[in-house]
């Protein structure tokens, strides 16, 4: 073939029918075309690229060719991509819920995100989102809705694509890539001076929600699992609640203190003429039950979890007993076949411990039993 001259344009082979060398002005190329044909029918002339003259023989050139030219006739296009599925941003979110065990909490949150931040690209196709519209995209977040939530919205967009690649193999890369999306920022948790906390407690208005903040401090419990516990899932007697609302997504038996079983029977005896069954009740929320425990100068639920795990260990909690009682899975093989449900029992003096830690340096001499 090197005596083709360069420029010369498209020659045929003639022993092997669509086998073609194409000379342009910087080199020669081996290349078959062929007809796709289907019921008869013409569908399009393919042309594909085999290799340089200079890379492989005429003899490897002549057999690729036939293997090609045969698929060809027989009405496949070598050429052709896999089939587009188009599916959009807003159908890939369904897909990647269903796929998958996710809290009610979790679901929302994608929702959310997809119909508020992501709803003008809710019915476009993943594979016409470009790399050039996600920076604009996470300009224009940083700037509206700060750092943290772009960056939020970033790793829904991020995980809802890369579910569409699973699904459609047309989609080449994820445009996230395109930008770096910062490491969230460790939260901060001051620590409490338990004794101004106590005094502050007590000058609160709401008894209510004195007993939900005691709560919180006591039991390290999340704030809606906290929240959406009913009466009828406190057991006194047995000094247990069965929290049905849990990260996790499995139910929660939670052994409850001393003290705990006192205040919580006292507020419930308390709260008894509202007919609620929510063990945290409120007339003026939809829900029937408070939604909100945050109040000025007080920790978050959070921030509570943070203490009770940081007392725990002070209390000499081990490391598996602290872990459960907070509804944390164990580290390695072995920790997925520790059931905690069955172990209610030796876990409720560590909640004793725990309990005893904090009463005793919120005062030693003060009457913090009484309510």
């Amino acid at each position: 073939m090197r005596e083709l001259p360069l420029g010369s344009g498209i020659w045929r082979d003639g022993q092997v029918k669509g086998l073609l060398v194409v000379c342009n002005r910087t080199g020669r190329t081996y290349a078959v075309q062929g007809d796709v044909r289907r019921n008869h029918r013409f569908i399009r002339t393919v042309r594909l690229k085999i290799d340089r003259c200079d890379r492989i023989t005429l003899r490897e050139a002549r057999q690729r060719a036939k293997t090609l030219m045969s698929q060809i006739q027989s009405g496949v296009d070598p050429s052709a991509k896999p089939e587009e599925s188009g599916i959009t941003l807003g159908k890939v979110l369904e897909e990647y819920i269903a796929a998958r065990t996710l809290s009610t909490v979790t679901v929302e949150s994608y929702r959310y995100h997809v119909e508020k931040y992501l709803r003008r690209w809710k019915n476009r196709a993943i594979v016409d989102i470009s790399r050039a519209e996600v920076r604009e995209l996470y300009d224009e977040l940083k700037v509206k809705s700060g750092n943290t939530t772009a960056s939020l919205i970033m790793r829904t967009l991020r995980a809802l694509i890369n579910e569409a690649r699973r699904i459609d193999e047309t989609i080449p890369a994820n445009p996230i890539s395109a930008i770096r999306i910062p490491q969230t920022k460790r939260r901060e948790v001051p620590p409490l001076e338990l004794k101004v906390w106590w005094t502050d407690l007590q000058a609160m208005p709401s008894p209510q929600r004195r007993d939900l903040h005691i709560f919180f401090l006591l039991t390290g419990l999340r704030r809606t699992s906290t929240l959406t516990i009913k009466r009828q899932d406190v057991d006194l007697t047995k000094g247990i609640i069965n929290v049905r609302h849990m990260k996790s997504g499995r139910p929660f038996l939670l052994p409850l203190s001393d003290y705990l079983i006192e205040m919580l029977r006292q507020r419930m005896e308390h709260d008894e003429p509202l007919a609620s069954p929510w063990l945290w009740p409120s007339v003026n929320s939809e829900s029937g039950h408070l939604e909100e425990p945050r109040d000025d100068g007080f920790p978050t639920p959070h921030e509570y979890r943070h203490l009770w795990r940081t007392h725990a260990i002070a209390a000499r909690v081990p490391y598996a007993e602290s872990a459960l009682l907070l509804d944390q899975r164990l580290p390695g093989a072995s920790g997925g076949y520790v059931h905690p449900e069955h172990l209610v029992e030796h876990l409720q003096p560590y909640q004793q411990a725990v309990t005893n830690r904090f009463l005793s340096l919120i005062s030693q001499k003060a009457n913090v039993i009484a309510m």
